[in-house]
């Protein structure tokens, strides 16, 4: 593939990082607190890096649940003075805005979540969107690239913190449970992944065979 494009990548699909920091475990009940997204770009060379990350202090929602071992753990008071933060609606409607702004750019038909341990943020979104009643949700509505799997098998760790040491990705435990830098540091762990198997020949593999099948490819299962 001489032209390289994000949409041939993924079946169309955009992967943006996701990460959020909550009240607690239950997406239905518990507050999302903050919100953040990396856009992910391809360059000449077919390989990703982050083009732009996104964040938002988010206020809890009318009767949100507050988990005491929840704020302790992450450090987060949602009422410290001074936070400058977002209803979830116009936090949402800013994120999405952009996202839509780059499927155009890009020739992608829809966005897919990128998170580690996926199913959890993509629950808090998806709950955060029927919440508000948004109708125009860019995002896929179940499927995720998880990198907690992903990095389990190219790096034999689940872990983000540890993942990333192996991937050879620096790592702070002080400046982690900030949406921000986690969803940075997640962003930069599914590029390495991405990347080293296209290194390895695995893009190149799929792209150059693409009328095969998996039998012609590596033979019949025994």
């Amino acid at each position: 593939m001489s032209n390289h494009e994000i949409k041939d990548r993924f079946r169309g699909f955009l992967p943006i990082v996701i990460d959020v920091e909550t009240a607690g475990f239950n997406a239905k009940t518990d507050a999302l607190l903050e919100l953040a997204a990396s856009i992910l770009r391809m360059d000449e060379n077919g390989e990703l890096y982050i083009h732009e990350t996104m964040s938002f202090l988010i206020k809890p929602f009318e009767g949100a649940n507050l988990e005491k071992e929840a704020l302790d753990f992450t450090g987060i008071d949602p009422f410290a003075p001074g936070r400058e933060d977002l209803d979830e609606r116009e936090a949402l409607t800013q994120m999405f805005s952009k996202v839509r702004k780059e499927l155009k750019s890009t020739g992608c038909k829809r966005a897919i979540l990128v998170g580690h341990n996926s199913a959890f943020d993509h629950g808090f979104l998806n709950a955060a969107i029927e919440r508000n009643d948004i109708k125009r949700n860019p995002f896929h509505p179940f499927s995720s690239f998880d990198t907690a799997s992903l990095s389990g098998l190219a790096f034999g760790q689940t872990v983000l913190a540890k993942a990333c040491q192996v991937a050879g990705i620096t790592f702070s435990n002080s400046q982690a449970h900030s949406a921000a830098y986690d969803t940075e540091k997640t962003a930069e762990l599914f590029c390495e992944i991405v990347n080293r198997w296209k290194r390895l020949g695995g893009w190149s593999l799929v792209t150059e065979t693409e009328g095969d099948t998996m039998e012609s490819l590596f033979g019949a299962a025994t």
